[in-house]
């Protein structure tokens, strides 16, 4: 399918600036400007700010629940940005959309970034946050037997690995949205799309010169995709876009689940990019897929056993 022509105007519209030489600040204050131009929003969504016990101090939270809900199906969420960008003011309108949609109580992690904190800071705070929420999960109003967690981008990329540092725990169910899940990888989608469409190479490459040091290698830890064993994961929905560089890696991460027993259900959405479900008005028809991604998974959790 053509690129929607929506997405169309807005890589236009990103066009116009030039990514070369822009500093990591300006960045990340890029990332939270858009997602203001986004204004992605949900109504009926209360929230409140947590702390959740870390292996290097606190981690904060923020927890997304439907107003007037009671205990009910929860995700812990891991925002994207290369590990370097984002937060939980970018991902703000998203996490809303995905408790509102999904009637799902949704806690979003802020864990460290690089590279003031080089990988693996970001997954031991991953781990702790969900280690944390699944401790104290009557108190969020989270049923523990339908807890799931998920992200996009980077996040997912995290949320896979934990789901396999933490196989067998209280982890019902993973979303993976657009997930970095083999970041070393040279898949044929990494070429076809290498520049042009919002997600480029030299930022993937940038991305992870940022993270130091453990980064340098394929390791399943940064690479989930490189895990030897998925056996006994749990249920997994994927959801790429077609004009994304990391579409193919998300493809074999659900051949290779498929063929280790986990159930798995794996989406691309034509003519969409990279970050299309976060675009809000700039994008329309990421709106309602992302609405409908959110309900899919809250019935996934429902139907946990």
């Amino acid at each position: 399918m053509p690129l929607d022509p929506h997405v169309s105007r807005f890589l236009d519209m990103m066009a116009l600036g030039s990514s070369d030489g822009i500093t990591l600040d300006a960045r990340r204050e890029g990332m939270r400007g858009l997602a203001r131009l986004a204004g992605l929003t949900a109504e009926g969504v209360a929230t409140r700010d947590l702390v959740l016990p870390g292996p290097a101090g606190p981690i904060y939270a923020r927890l997304y629940a439907p107003e007037g809900s009671a205990s009910g199906p929860g995700l812990v969420y891991l925002h994207g940005g290369g590990l370097v960008t984002g937060g939980l003011d970018t991902h703000d309108g998203l996490c809303r959309v995905l408790a509102e949609a999904g009637a799902l109580r949704v806690v979003s992690v802020d864990y460290r970034l690089a590279p003031e904190y080089p990988f693996p800071a970001a997954l031991d705070d991953a781990l702790a946050a969900m280690d944390g929420v699944a401790a104290q999960a009557d108190t969020l109003g989270i049923d523990p037997a339908r807890l799931g967690i998920g992200g996009d981008s980077a996040g997912a990329g995290l949320a896979a690995r934990v789901c396999q540092e933490r196989r067998g725990g209280p982890i019902r169910a993973q979303l993976l949205i657009c997930p970095v899940l083999d970041v070393h990888g040279s898949h044929p989608s990494r070429r076809d799309f290498a520049q042009g469409y919002f997600l480029d190479e030299a930022t993937i490459r940038r991305d992870l010169a940022a993270c130091g040091p453990e980064a340098a290698g394929p390791s399943p830890r940064l690479c989930p995709l490189r895990e030897a064993d998925l056996t006994g994961l749990p249920p997994a929905r994927i959801h790429m876009a077609e004009y994304d560089p990391v579409r193919d890696e998300g493809a074999a991460y659900a051949e290779r689940l498929e063929r280790a027993g986990v159930e798995t259900a794996h989406t691309v959405h034509a003519g969409m990019i990279h970050f299309f479900y976060g675009l809000g008005r700039l994008v329309p028809r990421g709106r309602p897929i992302l609405s409908e991604i959110a309900r899919d998974f809250g019935a996934c959790l429902r139907g946990a056993s």
